[in-house]
């Protein structure tokens, strides 16, 4: 079996409910994966959006730190940089330059823009990262450099 990530908010290609979006309640959907490879210690989820109007892809969560246990994801973690409930877990800065800068924050595409894609990213990583919460994508990336077994992704879509 190889890995696979899914969502019960949204079915991959189609569009994320608005509850998880900036228009509704702003809430990280559900995921859930299976078929992590042997030697999972690690689990890092990632999600962008590419269709932004921006040099590089919005980043909406990272969330790393995950333990190979985890299977699942329920709606609505909480927004801080180190979280003990209902995982144990870190996250990262978003895209966004005031406000919740750390955790998740839905599709919120410029009104009139067209369809974004918003790609729920999940990384199976050989050994544990160590990272500190509330770190940048970029330092996200150069931490997963080499450690990487396999990876999946669910994408969303959303306009206004």
């Amino acid at each position: 079996m190889s890995l696979s990530i899914r969502s019960s908010a949204f079915a991959e290609g189609e569009p994320v409910l608005r509850r998880h979006t900036g228009d509704g309640e702003d809430l990280s959907p559900p995921l859930a994966w299976e078929g992590l490879p042997e030697g999972t210690q690690e689990l890092v989820l990632v999600c962008d959006d590419p269709d932004a109007p921006t040099p590089q892809p919005w980043v909406h969560w990272l969330i790393y730190g995950l333990p190979a246990d985890v299977t699942e994801l329920p709606e609505g973690i909480p927004a801080e940089g180190e979280i003990s409930e209902p995982v144990t877990a870190r996250q990262g800065k978003n895209s966004w330059p005031s406000g919740r800068t750390v955790g998740y924050r839905g599709p919120a595409p410029p009104p009139g823009h067209g369809t974004h894609h918003y790609h729920f990213r999940l990384y199976a990583l050989s050994e544990w990262l160590g990272l500190a919460a509330g770190i940048d994508r970029s330092a996200l990336e150069r931490a997963l450099q080499g450690k990487v077994l396999a990876t999946t992704e669910v994408v969303g879509t959303y306009e206004r």
